[in-house]
């Protein structure tokens, strides 16, 4: 029992610390613009919608499958899946905690490697619930999978069966985000060099290889052949979507690139030293080997970061956990290392609450606006956010609903469709209501945000405007529509 209790408190603090850090944002529907579109997506999904067909996106569908059923718990979907994000971030940040032990930790650097953990999320942009914080879970539990090789392969362990479940559940978040497939890989290789360590026959590895192989792909597998159950349309619909888009898309300006790499590099950097350190005072034996498998989980990891080349923040979550995990050695040997680290993480963390809007309020409002005057006909959220189409009930005017693929320059000839084209085709439809925004950038789709200000100038006046980060959300009426504050009563 004293043994139970000693691994139980650790989960303990770091559940209650998750909490204390990440309660302020529940209930907020505007955390960041990808999770609202995840969930709307969930929720069309439960209404028939097919992803790539009926609504497009280029994630893998497992991310939508699991928002789906995420929406099937009580009330809008935002505090179920906010929730849910913050059990997936505890479970994480306790794997995390468990690695740091076997990669060399004391007991206090790894339950601090845990919090950094937790605190890293909430700096770069896994406040609520981006994908990385619902497959950080699944890529930790691969790697605590994978820092079992050196014992396993000096007791005569089952190397190919840790090495499927390892492989399993990469495969499992590749279905999530793409990126995880580099660390899976590695994950693999590791157990096919501690199967040749063991002396195994060179049938019996490559035999495994296969087998490792099929693990990692399989629900990947899964997806194309549902997909190909639907006939060669769907089929071409979700290749496209999932792996030929992702070419087309143009770069961003090489100055805003620049600023995001450097932003990321700085947070992470303490833990960046922290882990250089324990590179320089590895451990020997089976001890250093572990720290070596945790050493190529995180070069895998960096991989994966670098292969996509946007570097928004939420890009760098997967490097948080073995970034932690590598440095907690650092921080359990040293009390400057583990003051800095956490105190560094806290003060970023409180300055930028302290900042930050929640607006929380401003986007229900506008939702509400939007609810009153639609009627039965589809709004068109142009420049805003996605989770107005789910607050306010409404159908959606196209299936390139998430804003960025028809009015960012960016996207242009990467969607399989002529973005303007579609814009011009949802005006001529004559939505009932506009949703936009004042907020000025430098990649706005010209012939898409052309055909909207002549069509705002010509057929809609404003209704309503309402604060939304550091520009303004802007609601359009139709000029023949009277403007209402609450939806008509039904008779």
């Amino acid at each position: 029992m004293p043994a139970a209790a000693s691994r139980l408190r650790p989960a303990l603090y770091l559940l209650a610390f998750a909490f204390a850090l990440r309660i302020w944002d529940f209930g907020n529907p505007v955390i960041h613009v990808d999770e609202q579109y995840y969930l709307l997506v969930g929720d069309r999904m439960l209404h028939g919608a097919v992803p790539y067909i009926d609504i497009w996106d280029r994630k893998p569908i497992g991310l939508f499958l699991l928002f789906a059923a995420l929406r099937l718990l009580p009330g809008d979907g935002i505090l179920a899946y906010q929730l849910a994000a913050t059990v997936a971030a505890v479970a994480t940040a306790w794997l995390v905690h468990r690695a740091a032990l076997l990669v060399g930790a004391r007991p206090r650097g790894a339950l601090a490697a845990g919090a950094i953990y937790l605190i890293g999320l909430s700096l770069l942009g896994g406040r609520g619930g981006q994908s990385p914080v619902f497959y950080n879970l699944l890529m930790a539990g691969a790697a605590l999978l994978t820092l079992r090789l050196p014992r396993l392969a000096r007791g005569g362990g089952a190397i190919v069966a840790n090495g499927l479940a390892a492989c399993l559940l990469a495969g499992i978040a590749i279905q999530m985000k793409y990126t995880p497939a580099v660390e899976g890989a590695f994950f693999g290789l590791a157990h096919l060099w501690y199967l040749h360590r063991a002396r195994r026959p060179l049938p019996v590895i490559l035999g495994g290889a296969v087998l490792l192989a099929l693990a990692g792909l399989l629900p990947t597998l899964a997806a194309i052949g549902w997909y190909a159950a639907q006939g060669h349309a769907a089929l071409d619909a979700f290749w496209f979507a999932n792996f030929t888009s992702i070419a087309l898309r143009a770069g961003y300006p090489a100055d805003q690139i620049a600023m995001r790499l450097l932003g990321i590099v700085a947070q992470l950097s303490p833990l960046g030293i922290c882990a250089a350190f324990t590179w320089r005072r590895r451990a020997r034996g089976d001890a250093g080997a572990v720290q070596r498998l945790g050493f190529g989980w995180l070069a895998a990891a960096v991989l994966g970061f670098l292969a996509i080349g946007t570097f928004f923040d939420h890009y760098a979550l997967p490097l948080v956990a073995p970034l932690a995990i590598m440095a907690a050695p650092m921080l359990g040997r040293s009390n400057r290392a583990l003051v800095a680290t956490l105190g560094l993480g806290l003060t970023l963390f409180v300055v930028e609450r302290g900042f930050a809007r929640s607006d929380r309020d401003s986007a229900r409002a506008l939702a509400h606006v939007v609810a009153a005057n639609t009627g039965n006909r589809c709004p068109y959220v142009f420049i805003g956010d996605t989770v107005t189409y789910l607050l306010a009930r409404t159908c959606l005017p196209t299936p390139y609903a998430f804003p960025n693929l028809l009015a960012y320059a960016t996207e242009q000839g990467a969607t399989g469709i002529d973005e303007a084209a579609e814009v011009r085709r949802i005006l001529a439809t004559r939505p009932p209501v506009i949703v936009t925004s004042d907020r000025r950038l430098s990649i706005w789709n010209p012939a898409s945000i052309t055909a909207v200000r002549a069509a705002l100038a010509r057929d809609y006046r404003p209704v309503f405007s309402t604060p939304r980060a550091s520009w303004n959300s802007l609601v359009y009426l139709r000029n023949d529509r009277p403007f209402r504050t609450s939806p008509p009563a039904r008779p």
